[in-house]
């Protein structure tokens, strides 16, 4: 049977082509939303999301938006939310991940880490908060390295990760009157194309999780689809860790 506690609801997810952002984009249709999804490169990717998002029922809509780019940014929500008459639910998936030790990260790297994982969640909700109505919902996706630095080269990509937390709470605050919560989910060692199951650092993220496994994109989609639900309406600045015990 399908669920459908998020019927009539309309989403945008930003980085919905693959991996975590592909599988929140899929789980939030199934639990009846209409979705639209913002990608950078992989178009094909992006399409046959749309694809999977339609044969549930639902209306699905990719738009090539770089988060980046602050224009590019605005253009996608404002576009979202034409296409659905509005909007309910932003995700803030879209991230970059880049590594290298304090001495030797370059300029370059930095402003990119900070302009897509820091900036970017900033921009999309500037522009979705003139269409969230009461009972919306920003959700943002972070990283449990937020809390546990694990490896010295992923600093500033974690502390990218961690400036989401004062922005989430800061943000709730900020929406509260309106009834629009704002949420935080860390994901831990979760398998995609960024860090799969069976990659060369794999065997030492499961040794430090509690479960002593990977996370897979569904547990992370869960997560969200619960934080976008009537059933969380009183959560806001929360962060919720799903991470298999690895900040335990």
């Amino acid at each position: 049977m399908m669920m459908t506690e998020l019927s009539g609801k309309r989403a945008l997810v930003t980085g919905g082509s693959r991996g975590i952002g592909a599988a929140i984009a899929l789980t939030l249709a199934e639990k009846g939303a209409d979705v639209v999804l913002t990608y950078e490169r992989s178009a094909d990717q992006a399409a046959e999301v749309v694809r999977q998002i339609e044969t549930q029922g639902r209306r699905g809509l990719a738009i090539q938006a770089d988060s980046a780019d602050p224009a590019a940014i605005k253009r996608a929500v404002d576009e979202a939310a034409t296409a659905l008459g509005g909007l309910d639910i932003l995700v803030n998936n879209a991230a970059i991940a880049a590594y290298a030790t304090i001495a030797e990260i370059e300029v370059a790297t930095i402003d990119a880490l900070l302009a897509v994982n820091v900036r970017g969640p900033i921009l999309a909700a500037q522009a979705s908060i003139p269409h969230l109505g009461a009972g919306g919902r920003i959700i943002t996706i972070g990283s449990g390295g937020a809390d546990r630095i694990v490896g010295v080269t992923g600093t500033v990509y974690f502390m990218t990760k961690s400036a989401l937390q004062a922005f989430t709470r800061g943000l709730a605050l900020e929406l509260g009157a309106r009834d629009i919560t704002v949420n935080l989910v860390q994901p831990g060692s979760t398998d995609t194309d960024m860090n799969p199951a069976d990659g060369e650092y794999a065997d030492f993220q499961r040794s430090i999780s509690a479960l002593g496994r990977y996370g897979a994109p569904a547990d992370i989609a869960a997560a969200v689809a619960f934080l976008a639900s009537p059933a969380a309406r009183h959560i806001t600045a929360a962060i919720l860790n799903v991470d298999g015990g690895q900040t335990a």
